[in-house]
């Protein structure tokens, strides 16, 4: 490696801790580390093993290999845990959809584990232990779900009510972003299209790039979620999860009441007189079904107001 080279590699280095101290200070600034605080977990942790790193990197050069793994290993967990605590504030209005959402991620974790268990224990190679084929697998889990967290936002995020200025979209936009430079340049590594030098330089570079734009998203004031006429889509996956959920039984009477309470009122609005019978049957069955109230009022008060406006 040249002095240019080395130079350059140091700089690139040294940025991390820089970007990620001011980021750390801006969410305490901010109040941010309280709904990201995986996220800001995970920067507090990179900052701490800059501090472990560097000076092994220096003078105890024999234990940076194990150093380095381990910290990888604890950045890919709270990497995971970052994706599902943005996913949980872009669903935050729909909880039907977020429980659906905490299921799915915990049983990507699983399979992760499992594929990454897997991989380690048929995996026979000289050069890497099998605990080391386990976290290189699921870190590249990790950034294949990081990378399909940024699709789905990009696509969905108009359906959502989800702007594009929002932390956890800016959060998703950077792991997505350096996942995707992540796994081309290992690609490009193992086709010996790359080198380590360049590999590290690119890769570094890349991860600086992120914090930036992690660094602007918390600097950045998040603009409040659109309740437009958008947000009926979601609306209508959020009801019919929850009808999924809770059924209404086959025998029930509920329908029914809806429909003669529809017919009652728009009887009334065409200036039409409703049937005495017809309001006294629907009244009696109403109470005989314990009057389930349906807006703040009863179908035997609706009944009623709408005789009043007679």
């Amino acid at each position: 490696m040249s002095e240019k080279i080395r130079i350059l590699y140091y700089a690139l280095w040294f940025a991390h801790p820089v970007l990620q101290t001011a980021i750390a200070v801006a969410m305490l600034r901010r109040g941010q580390q309280r709904p990201f605080k995986y996220f800001f977990a995970y920067i507090v942790t990179q900052i701490m093993t800059f501090a472990v790193i560097f000076p092994t990197y220096r003078y105890y050069y024999s234990a940076i290999f194990y150093i380095s793994w381990i910290s990888t290993a604890i950045s890919v967990a709270l990497g995971f845990m970052v994706i599902h605590e943005a996913f949980l504030d872009v669903f935050r209005p729909f909880h039907t959809l977020r429980d659906l959402g905490t299921v799915l991620f915990k049983w990507a974790g699983l399979v992760m584990l499992l594929v990454a268990g897997v991989v380690s224990v048929s995996t026979s190679s000289s050069e890497l232990a099998a605990w080391v084929q386990a976290i290189m697998t699921a870190q590249r889990c990790v950034r294949i779900i990081q990378v399909g967290m940024v699709l789905f936002l990009l696509f969905f995020a108009r359906y959502l009510g989800v702007s594009r200025r929002q932390h956890s979209f800016g959060i998703a936009l950077g792991f997505g972003t350096f996942a995707v430079v992540e796994l081309t340049l290992i690609a490009s590594w193992t086709g010996n299209h790359l080198g380590n030098t360049a590999m590290n330089l690119i890769n570094m570079g890349a991860y600086n790039a992120t914090l930036l734009i992690w660094l602007g998203y918390t600097l950045a004031k998040s603009p409040a979620r659109d309740a437009s006429s958008t947000l009926l889509r979601p609306q209508r996956w959020e009801q019919s999860l929850s009808d999924i959920q809770h059924p209404l039984p086959a025998d029930s009477l509920i329908p029914m009441f809806e429909g003669m309470v529809d017919r009652a009122l728009s009887r009334t609005q065409a200036s039409q007189p409703l049937p005495e019978e017809n309001a006294k049957a629907a009244k009696a069955m109403a109470n005989a079904a314990g009057a389930a109230p349906m807006g703040g009022l009863s179908i035997s008060a609706m009944i009623d107001r709408a005789e009043s406006k007679k």
